[in-house]
């Protein structure tokens, strides 16, 4: 794969091969002959068909990290409704994976005369290539019923072809050389809510087979919605025929965590009645501008190679008239001076070029539309808004009515992808997307956004927070730079990484640091350490190595006899020399504990090439090396020292690592987070951020209560409390009343490096999470700046006790850094703390087995003190 994968990804694909595994097996067992589906489920915006490649990938070629064996049979079929969708997701295969190419990626277009799909190639199909009519099946006896494709049988062949692509299907699924897995992109959207046993649609056909043909033995699904999905199937009538596997279903919180999707919605409403399209269209114009020169200033001082060139988007209604679409860009056009006749297409069903009042815009393929960098203003109407992702599009002025908030909110699903696939540190402006409604009232937004913050499927889960009218935020010009250096040293944690290792994270330490030029021959160093570690444990350990290579070197056979017409069996046992091949097996272990280039080079250590008897001499090396693996003390140490080794190396490089780039920073951090237990992290200043300074109340919009001492603020130094409730801006008003204070920070609910994430495991699905406190507060305590945690928490939310845990486990090993780590919660109209730095009352949230209400009403509570 040419992307590195996100943890959840790498889970995912782990899962899907699993499941295609076992699929196999099925189907192939003579007794069985099973056939079974299953769905990958993943909110927009998570990367599912990156994750399809990695596992097609995998079953093309093999995969040690996954530890699967590829099929040499596999044939993928790629299914969608449009073909556009699958021209799409061509490119994408070909972006994720240097195996796919032209030759393995196929279109299967008339004439398609071959006699069953070919091994390791990826077919695309979609609905219309199957219809009736279409040359890849006319000739076919069809009954005919209004409406709906029906069953198709064996007949004459389509013109020009051989075989029928339902024969090809067939033979295909009849070889027992071959096995063919059927992927149904945007699964649920091929499937008719209204079908019937009398009416089966084609995807059904696929899936169920007829009379006359197989089904298709392997089906995934992919799709943002399993329920869907799995309404889908059982209204295709599969449950009943097919086996169900284990659904492959992405946690969205870590897909929020990841930073792929954008983290903030700003949309923009008129506040009074009146026709102020061209104004709000004017307004989108100069957003577009200054995204434009935001991301250009970002890359440059960044030394990325590429530039990030926004998108503007024009959604039209169903029925647009083409002189208000002129007027639109006439207004756009003279805010953003730079553009160029050539920087603005659509998208509509009319493929030809389109005349909006004085303008002649040609049409585009949709998915040509992220690549072509040029364009920066894009009309469109539907086309865009399932299946489509352009990372770019950063503002969406919408001509819908009020009441087409579903489709506006359909689109901004599709627009939600951060530009450089992660977020960018601190900076909120580049991390959101703009909506602009000129039809529409604050009443009506105010649905809008609660469908958008909701659990709307078409948006992802982790872009959560939505503005009207957001006002950028910057570095608080009241704040010291104490302050802000304290914050920047205090504890953070990573989330542990999925099958992580010590030597593993050791290595891509040295290669990063050797890359960026900060020390020079790290890895050459790094390998010389753990060959001398090794190589001390081999003489440490010896009468434990000697067995080990004499195990690995003898292979024990066992030998069955028996005679005919006798009932008694003779066993014998012996043991047969290892030759390289077994050799080889058994150094496959060493690759997976040390690494694949210690182990190597270990290898390289040990033997002596200029030896006369040298293949000997490789030999020994690799049993030796092999041996080494199989012994836990040493495989322990090894990673003990690498543990040390690592940490030292962090510690050496910090302040040259901080000089580096957000992307090279990145990387270090996900080094970092290479290990089976969090890691202490590294914290960074915000560099702006958003915040709504009015509010909703009583359905009226009224200016927000504005305070002081934010670490982030507007040009007066006030901080608006638009976000909080009513909880919090107690808590906030209090500390900030208190003599002493020196700042405080809204701390972003998000994993990010301006953001503090404490680490903790998952009690329900023992998966790593992070947590991040609501607030922390800076005061001055006997001359000295200190910094507070205090997290307000409903304790009747499901998370409360292990959001208290994780606070506790935190307090245990950093409570030392802080002031105070307190945990709060309104009980019977009191305000409630805990006081996480006392002993005893870590003690009893983590070993006393009491809910969170209980904890908060005992006398290891206290009341919240608000006088200041």
């Amino acid at each position: 794969m040419k992307f590195t994968l996100k943890d959840y990804q790498s889970e995912a694909v782990d899962s899907v091969l699993i499941n295609l595994k076992h699929a196999k097996e099925l189907f192939k067992d003579r007794a069985k002959s099973e056939t079974s589906s299953f769905s990958l489920t993943a909110t927009t915006g998570s990367g599912k068909t990156v994750m399809a490649a990695a596992a097609i990938e995998a079953l093309f070629w093999g995969n040690d990290e996954f530890n699967f064996t590829p099929d040499p049979g596999a044939v993928v079929l790629w299914f969608s409704d449009d073909p556009n969708l699958n021209k799409q997701t061509f490119h994408r295969l070909r972006q994720a994976s240097e195996k796919f190419s032209y030759s393995n990626l196929v279109f299967i277009e008339p004439p398609f005369a071959k006699p069953r799909l070919e091994p390791g190639k990826v077919y695309f199909l979609n609905t219309q290539k199957l219809s009736k009519g279409s040359l890849l099946t006319r000739g076919h006896n069809e009954s005919v019923d209004e409406g709906q494709v029906t069953q198709t049988r064996f007949g004459a062949a389509p013109d020009l072809q051989g075989w029928t692509i339902w024969e090809t299907l067939a033979n295909t699924i009849d070889s027992k050389d071959l096995t063919l897995y059927l992927i149904l992109d945007e699964a649920h959207r091929g499937f008719n809510s209204r079908t019937s046993r009398e009416k089966q649609t084609i995807v059904s056909q696929l899936v169920n087979g007829t009379k006359s043909r197989p089904p298709i033995p392997i089906v995934m699904g992919i799709s943002a919605t399993i329920a869907h999905f799995e309404a889908a199937m059982q209204e295709a009538e599969v449950a009943r025929s097919r086996r169900a596997l284990p659904s492959v279903i992405v946690d969205p919180v870590k897909v929020q965590e990841s930073g792929l999707i954008k983290d903030t919605l700003v949309l923009d409403i008129p506040n009074e009645a009146g026709n102020f399209d061209s104004v709000l269209v004017a307004r989108a114009a100069r957003k577009l501008k200054d995204s434009s020169e935001r991301w250009a200033k970002y890359t440059s001082d960044q030394g990325l190679t590429e530039a990030v060139l926004p998108l503007l988007i024009l959604q039209t209604p169903n029925t647009p008239n083409p002189d208000d679409i002129g007027r639109a860009i006439d207004k756009i056009f003279a805010e953003y001076t730079d553009l160029k006749a050539s920087s603005i297409r659509h998208v509509l069903g009319d493929h030809t070029t389109q005349k909006f009042g004085k303008w002649e815009v040609d049409w585009i393929e949709p998915q040509r539309v992220q690549d072509e960098a040029h364009i920066q203003v894009l009309i469109a109407k539907d086309a865009i808004s399932t299946g489509w992702d352009c990372p770019r599009a950063e503002v969406l002025v919408s001509f819908r009515p009020a009441q087409d908030h579903t489709h506006i909110t359909q689109l901004l699903g599709r627009m939600v992808r951060n530009p450089l696939a992660r977020r960018i540190p601190g900076d909120e402006r580049l991390n959101s997307v703009d909506c602009i409604l000129p039809f529409f009232d604050r009443t009506t937004a105010v649905k809008v956004v609660r469908f958008l913050t909701g659990d709307l499927e078409s948006m992802p889960a982790g872009t959560k927070k939505t503005l009207f009218d957001g006002v950028e935020l910057l570095p608080n010009p009241n704040i010291s730079d104490d302050v802000r250096k304290l914050w920047e040293e205090l504890p953070t944690q990573t989330l542990p990484k999925r099958g992580a290792r010590p030597v593993k994270r050791l290595v891509a330490l040295a290669q990063a640091l050797a890359s960026d030029g900060l020390q020079e021959n790290c890895i050459k160093k790094v390998h010389e350490e753990l060959h001398r570690i090794l190589q001390a444990n081999t003489i440490r350990h010896e009468d434990k190595l000697d067995i080990a290579i004499r195990e690995v070197w003898e292979v024990q056979v066992q030998e069955i006899e028996g005679r005919f017409g006798k009932g008694n069996l003779t066993y014998k046992e012996f043991v047969e020399l290892a030759d390289d091949r077994a050799i080889l097996s058994g150094f496959e272990e060493a690759k997976k504990a040390f690494g694949s280039d210690v182990a190597q080079s270990f290898v390289n250590y040990l033997a002596h090439p200029d030896d006369p008897e040298s293949d000997d001499s490789i030999r020994d090396a690799y049993v030796s090396t092999a041996a080494l693996a199989t012994i836990k003390e040493i495989r322990d140490k090894v990673d003990q020292e690498a543990i040390e080794m690592t940490n030292k190396l962090f510690a050496e490089h910090r302040v040259a690592i901080k000089q580096l780039n957000d992307l090279k920073q990145q990387e270090y951090e996900n080094i970092r987070a290479m290990a089976t237990e969090p890691q202490r992290g590294v914290l960074r200043q915000p560099r702006n951020r958003l915040e709504d300074f009015s509010i909703e109340e009583d359905g009226k919009i009224v200016k927000a209560k504005l305070v002081p001492w934010h670490l982030m603020s507007d040009k007066n130094g006030q901080f608006p409390l638009s976000s909080l409730n009513s909880w919090e801006q107690t808590i906030v008003l209090t500390e900030i009343s208190r003599p002493n204070i020196k700042g405080w920070y809204r701390n972003p609910s998000r994993a990010s490096v301006d953001s503090l994430g404490i680490a903790y495991r998952d009690d329900l699905t023992a998966n790593w999470r992070s947590m991040h406190p609501d607030f922390v507060f800076f005061h001055e305590v006997r001359g000295k700046i200190v910094a507070s945690i205090l997290d307000p928490h409903g304790y009747h939310l499901d998370d409360a006790i292990m959001k208290l845990k994780a606070l506790a486990e935190f307090s245990k090993s950093y409570g030392n850094e802080f002031h105070r780590i307190e945990a709060l919660a309104e009980v019977s109209n009191k305000m409630r703390v805990i006081d996480l730095k006392n002993e005893g009352v870590r003690e009893l949230v983590l070993f006393g087995n009491k809910s969170a209400l209980e904890i908060y009403s005992s006398e290891f509570a206290t009341n919240y003190d608000t006088k200041s």
